[in-house]
């Protein structure tokens, strides 16, 4: 798809694209290539945080009174489109995207002036403590209690698949302050936990794509301070369903897709299939034609939920529909990259992350993450909400 763009947009363009060539390293965007699982490594992922928050650039979506750019819908597209092209690492969205607008909107002025500029700076680590066992879909059902004493709430519970919860130092998690009687959705707060507060445990759980991504978190008589509770008490549903707004729909993905996409365009005109390369097959490139039309559509979507949120709304609804189609064109992506490789994509990767030195590759760089991706993006319709859900919440809210 071919957007125009007048003067200022391509000088701003420009500017960002001599900002990585001089900044973004090879080894950057080679350990970005070959990372498998949903966001880079902290190894590499804080590094470029810190590179962009030098430049002013680490949150184009925060409003400038607050540390973000002010950069205009057109601005923060190309931001994120030539990112994707120049392969940068991909960011936790859990401050940036996640934590940092909640702290924003619910935040008390002391939250806002101490975490805010840490989270722009990469200096906290941030984790989610959403899902539970038994506690997923449902989120209003979660069992993790906090019980008020003195200026200190004591929690107790486990939290599951808390991404990247092993390099966290903050976690920002939904805990149940109501009693017996009261509601459930009218029960829920929302705190921020220092991860090295005692009595918590964390217990790594190993992806099928072979990835130590998620985790099991238990609290056992954890101590959080009153002052770490964001918003009321009690308001913590109303906090969550903002955030989630922001985790389904807040993001440019269609830059990061087409990315993959072309990746998978090079790797198929490589890989031999008869007398040509795979892309000979007729089925095959209707395949690889199909998902293209789905990015561009997603790609318009983007444009215009990002225009509600410059002026000022939260995406609403739209960002299940977004989310919905961005997991689905995923899996996609990477069912294509298993056809084109045939029988290669049974070939196994031991090695975590790829781009470990010492590795003994089977593949070369190009096929290496394809199998772990197409087995890590399965939980891609499940993160974040379940498809189903997203369905739920298109029909209910859009179509009435």
């Amino acid at each position: 798809m071919k957007l125009s763009f007048g003067p200022d947009e391509l000088a701003f363009r420009d500017e960002v694209r001599a900002f990585l060539g001089e900044k973004l390293s090879p080894e950057m965007s080679r350990a970005t290539h070959l990372t498998t699982s949903v966001f880079s490594e902290p190894e590499i992922g804080r590094v470029w945080n810190r590179i962009l928050n030098d430049k002013g650039w680490s949150a184009p979506a925060w409003p400038s009174a607050f540390g973000g750019t002010g950069w205009s819908l057109v601005q923060r597209w190309i931001f994120a489109t030539e990112l994707a092209r120049a392969g940068a690492p991909s960011l936790s969205p859990m401050g940036l995207k996640m934590a940092g607008p909640v702290i924003m909107k619910f935040g008390s002025p002391e939250q806002k002036s101490y975490y805010l500029p840490r989270i722009l700076a990469g200096d906290d680590y941030w984790c989610q403590g959403y899902s539970e066992p038994g506690s997923g879909s449902d989120l209003a059902s979660l069992a993790t209690r906090a019980v008020r004493d003195g200026d200190h709430y004591v929690v107790n519970g486990t939290k599951i698949w808390t991404t990247h919860a092993h390099h966290a130092n903050m976690m920002f998690a939904l805990v149940r302050t109501g009693g017996e009687d009261t509601p459930k959705h009218k029960g829920i707060s929302f705190l921020l936990v220092d991860m090295k507060t005692p009595g918590i445990t964390i217990r790594p759980i190993r992806t099928i794509g072979g990835d130590h991504e998620v985790n099991q978190v238990f609290f056992d008589d954890v101590r959080v301070p009153v002052s770490q509770r964001v918003g009321e008490e009690g308001e913590g549903w109303t906090i969550a369903k903002y955030l989630l707004e922001f985790e389904r729909g807040g993001s440019i993905t269609s830059g990061d897709l087409r990315s993959t996409f072309e990746w998978l365009q090079r790797l198929a005109q490589e890989t031999p299939g008869g007398e040509g390369s795979v892309l000979d097959d007729p089925d095959l490139a209707l395949a690889f034609s199909t998902v293209e039309i789905d990015i561009d559509a997603l790609e318009m979507t983007e444009l215009r939920v990002m225009s509600s949120l410059q002026t000022g709304q939260n995406p609403g609804a739209v960002s299940s529909l977004m989310k919905l189609r961005w997991s689905e064109i995923e899996q996609a992506l990477t069912r294509l990259g298993v056809r084109v490789l045939g029988p290669d994509a049974l070939a196994w990767e031991t090695t975590r992350p790829l781009y470990a030195e010492g590795a003994d590759p089977v593949l070369d760089d190009l096929a290496r993450p394809v199998t772990a991706k197409y087995l890590n993006t399965r939980a891609f319709t499940i993160f974040g909400g379940a498809s189903e859900i997203q369905r739920e919440i298109i029909s209910r809210e859009l179509i009435g």
